[in-house]
């Protein structure tokens, strides 16, 4: 499993299982709420329908009390094992309990005269853990020539929930709780499969875009030197170098994508510089030198107007900074100018000593590590150049006889590494012999 994956997994579980422990208790909570809704209401419709067979609804007249007591005596027993009855001003007219009754009525709360006009009722646990609902009826006149709903009186019994009952209600409400826990815990398995699928679609996606960018980058930072009359193994090689410096530094994720695009499009500005001043044979003068550094804020703006070119600008903008701050264009100094902009003038120089160019033989090894060594704190920064000692040699003997076509190779491993791309493939046989 990669990385990716176990990380969906366990994030998944996680949600899974917090959305588990706050469903059961919800489901559990509502089965348990409703199953006494249920009792209740089953409570409510047949006392209603024995207090309505009773003609205990005439609770005004001068047999209401005897009304009452017959109502309340053939509801007693049945669903309830406490019946009250009162008048529509909240005197009690009758009362019957059965022997459990008659012990509940010394354990439940007391409550003062009633005046409700809805259904409700209580659900009441007792110190010694026994369960009792008590409902509240308001009774209403149906028809005899009164007006239809009229309030005329109040009913009120208690249910000792028995303990088969209680077991019944507690058990629906485990299995809803079960049931609630199962639920997401299947939703979180049925999720990771399409997660993950949409995750691998996504990087496809994403690598075809990333796969896109780097071409652009390659393009231009080939297109740019081959202007200056010199091949594109320069950006290859010194942004190799560059990423070899910044790893022994420590550099990863997005710091280490933005110094290789940098590093590669780090004089992508010299793309406005007119042909007769960077292509002349000669030594630049003063007028012509002000316009060949127009080419460090030509190619901020270029860079800027490219979205996933902007952690470029560090290299482009700070690559001709020197550590005390005799460089240009801005005339940064120390730990001002960006460490990208420190790396690559490391791997910048050292590149265009040790190698051929037209108007140069390549500088031997030993001369180069003696100018880089002679100017630490001055034109570099002392910490890149101890990263960069110990590597010196092995890197020199890596690039000292390879092509283009090799340095490109050398480059895509370290692409494919920092831009977590699948690696390049293996390079023609005898390619990089000398490495």
């Amino acid at each position: 499993m990669n990385p990716f994956n176990r990380r969906a997994a366990s994030r998944i579980a996680a949600a899974s299982l917090a959305l588990a422990a706050l469903a059961s208790p919800a489901a559990w909570f509502l089965a348990r709420e409703t199953a006494e809704e249920a009792i209740v209401s089953l409570a409510v419709e047949e006392s209603g329908r024995l207090l309505r067979s009773a003609d205990a609804i005439d609770l005004g007249g001068p047999q209401a009390a005897d009304h009452a007591r017959q109502a309340a005596t053939a509801i007693i027993g049945g669903l309830f094992d406490i019946a009250e009855i009162y008048d529509r001003k909240g005197a009690k007219l009758a009362e019957a309990t059965t022997s459990q009754g008659h012990e509940l009525e010394h354990a439940l709360p007391p409550h003062g005269a009633p005046t409700y006009t809805a259904s409700s009722y209580e659900s009441l646990k007792l110190d010694d853990g026994r369960w009792v609902l008590r409902t509240f009826v308001p009774l209403r006149a149906q028809g005899s020539g009164r007006m239809e709903g009229a309030l005329t009186g109040y009913f009120e019994g208690v249910r000792l929930v028995p303990s088969w009952q209680r077991q019944q209600v507690m058990q629906a409400s485990l299995n809803a709780a079960l049931l609630a826990a199962l639920s997401s815990l299947g939703c979180g398995l049925v999720l990771y499969p399409v997660v993950v699928r949409l995750s691998k679609d996504n990087e496809r996606k994403a690598r075809e875009v990333l796969d896109a960018h780097l071409s652009m980058m390659e393009a231009l930072g080939s297109a740019i030197a081959k202007r200056d009359s010199d091949t594109g193994a320069h950006n290859y090689r010194v942004a190799w170098i560059a990423a070899r410096i910044a790893e022994a530094m420590g550099l990863r994720g997005p710091p280490m994508q933005a110094l290789i695009a940098g590093s590669f499009l780090h004089d992508i500005g010299k793309i406005g510089v007119p042909d007769a001043i960077l292509l002349k044979p000669g030594r630049l003068d003063d007028a012509e030198i002000a316009v060949m550094r127009t080419h460090v804020a030509q190619g901020e703006e270029i860079v800027e107007g490219i979205g996933w070119l902007v952690g470029a600008r560090d290299v482009v903008s700070g690559h001709h900074e020197k550590w005390d701050g005799s460089g240009y264009p801005r005339g940064l100094a120390g730990q001002a100018i960006p460490l990208a902009a420190r790396i690559f003038a490391v791997a910048d120089v050292f590149d265009a000593l040790c190698s051929k160019r037209p108007y140069k033989s390549a500088m031997p090894f030993e001369a180069a590590m003696a100018i880089l060594t002679r100017d630490t704190g001055s034109h570099f920064d002392p910490t890149v150049i101890a990263a960069f000692q110990p590597m010196a040699a092995a890197v020199h003997a890596r690039l000292s006889a390879i092509d283009e076509n090799d340095a490109r190779h050398l480059l895509q491993e370290r692409v494919s590494e920092h831009f977590h791309l699948a690696p390049p493939p293996e390079p023609a046989p005898g390619a990089l012999a000398t490495a």
